[in-house]
């Protein structure tokens, strides 16, 4: 489980550094509106110890990024809103964030850019010149690059998330997914990501594909 007081802290310096001068409103109840929808019951991988991860990962490609504070708000907001039997939750998640953020006194231009960044995660395929997006795409699949225990720990929770899909069905959904990831040029764009997660990422992604196969 992950640390809940370690994360309020890490929010409060995000926040506090995309909103600038001026500050605004007491951080930590949006940190608790958040934290309460990361730990929902149908969650079983998209949990707070995936935003942790992904928040960590962020601090590790954080030299990438132009604006890392944004890259770390878009982290908090990327699952968010996150229903299994829904498809829409990327979408869902980037109207909270148009919401949520300008009340907490984020400016305009940067709720845009964490709202467009929570966006990208549908595909996890950011332009060549999107730094901030490969930031967060990145941060966010690294997970694939696991060793094996943590793959297939993975693998089970998003299976348990979907426990009320057939297996067959489940089987083609989910190879459906992987074989796009395979199809993107890269899994990973920033330097760090391609140089320390792409042979081990494609390795396990594929391993997977056969194990859905049998």
């Amino acid at each position: 489980m992950a640390d809940l007081d370690a994360l309020r802290l890490r929010w409060t310096r995000a926040l506090e550094g995309a909103r600038g001068p001026g500050g605004g409103p007491d951080p930590v109840p949006y940190a608790d509106n958040l934290l309460a929808r990361w730990q929902e019951p149908q969650r079983h991988y998209h949990t707070v110890t995936h935003l942790a991860a992904v928040l960590d990962r962020v601090d590790v490609l954080e030299r990438y990024a132009d604006d890392p504070d944004v890259v770390r708000l878009a982290a908090w907001f990327h699952d968010a809103v996150y229903l299994p039997e829904r498809s829409e939750n990327e979408e869902r998640s980037a109207r909270l964030a148009e919401r949520a953020l300008p009340e907490a006194g984020v400016p305009a231009e940067r709720t845009t850019e964490v709202a467009r960044l929570v966006r990208l995660t549908v595909t996890h395929d950011p332009a060549d010149d999107d730094r901030d997006g490969q930031v967060l795409c990145d941060a966010d699949l690294a997970i694939l690059a696991a060793s094996p225990s943590a793959y297939a720990a993975y693998a089970a929770g998003v299976r348990e998330e979907y426990h009320f899909v057939p297996n067959d069905a489940f089987r083609e959904g989910r190879a459906s997914v992987l074989r796009q990831l395979l199809a993107l040029p890269r899994l990973f764009r920033t330097p760090y990501g391609a140089e320390h997660w792409e042979a081990t990422a494609r390795y396990n992604v594929n391993s997977e594909l056969e194990m859905l196969s049998l």
